[in-house]
């Protein structure tokens, strides 16, 4: 091996004990909520249904306003329809997934 990396990797595991002594010699607070990573996943997962949800409703307002805004357009009129209904099954879909997941949450163990 070069005689470089070789002094890298000693100084970067010297330095690595040096910074690691004082953290195990300190008590830290957990700053989550959580106290399992299976909390933590189910944390995770809810906040991006949450802004799948968001993205949903953003995806209403433009179909709406792009229905309103038509002018007796048809292909425009269509677009925005096409857009209200897949933003209706994308709610849909986020629903029975969220639902889903808190049934299965509730029936895990939670040691």
């Amino acid at each position: 091996m070069n005689k470089k990396l070789i002094n890298f990797i000693i100084a970067f595991s010297i330095l690595l004990i040096i910074v690691a002594i004082p953290v195990q010699a300190t008590n830290i607070n957990n700053p989550l909520t959580v106290d399992s990573p299976q909390e933590l996943v189910g944390v995770i997962i809810k906040a991006l249904l949450g802004l799948t949800g968001t993205i949903s409703l953003i995806y209403f307002i433009i179909g709406g306003f792009m229905w309103m805004t038509a002018g007796g357009n048809k292909d425009n009129v269509q677009k925005g329809k096409n857009t209200l209904v897949w933003a209706t099954l994308g709610l849909v879909i986020i629903f029975s997934a969220y639902s889903i997941l808190t049934f299965v949450f509730d029936i895990l163990p939670t040691n």
